[in-house]
């Protein structure tokens, strides 16, 4: 990421980059919009439902994260270790799907963690408070529906590192 401060706050436009250095974003914090978004590549590790039936003709936005699809989200893998010891275990048999719930007005409204192995028959769901990340955490640009802000949420799919952590594919 790239930007400049003025007296302690984000100003001015912001860029944002993917994992391998592209892109990805821009948003103006004096503006309060973007500027620039990338287009989402279709990948199965990113996903965006919308609690609503979606008709033929129907026009979609999804859900906005500042920071964009890598630095926007590195908070919800952060913040998460495995409530096991990973030193005899083969973390690469681990599947881990973060699930956010955006609301209409753009807040974090749920946040779980599912975590499971077949290998290790191990299937678990955490549910952790919200309040645990910052306001700007919280705050994301809501999916809407033909122009009307919906709920909508955000599918993740991570690996579980050798330390216990979550990360990207």
């Amino acid at each position: 990421m790239r930007g400049s401060y003025n007296n302690g706050k984000k100003s001015g436009v912001w860029q944002f980059f993917d994992i391998k250095g592209r892109l990805n974003e821009k948003y103006n914090y004096d503006k309060k919009q973007f500027t620039y978004e990338a287009p989402l590549y279709s990948s199965p590790d990113f996903s965006f439902l919308f609690e609503d039936t979606i008709k033929v003709g129907d026009r979609l936005t999804r859900p906005l994260k500042i920071g964009g699809t890598y630095y926007g989200f590195m908070p919800y893998l952060s913040i998460y270790q495995v409530p096991f010891d990973t030193y005899d275990v083969s973390t690469f048999l681990f599947d881990a799907y973060i699930e956010l719930l955006i609301s209409p007005i753009g807040r974090l409204a749920d946040y779980k963690i599912r975590v499971a192995s077949v290998q290790y028959r191990y299937d678990q769901t955490f549910n952790l408070d919200v309040k645990i990340f910052s306001d700007e955490d919280r705050t994301f640009i809501p999916a809407t529906k033909n122009g009307v802000p919906v709920m909508s949420r955000i599918q993740i799919r991570c690996f579980v590192t050798p330390e216990g952590g979550l990360d990207f594919y």
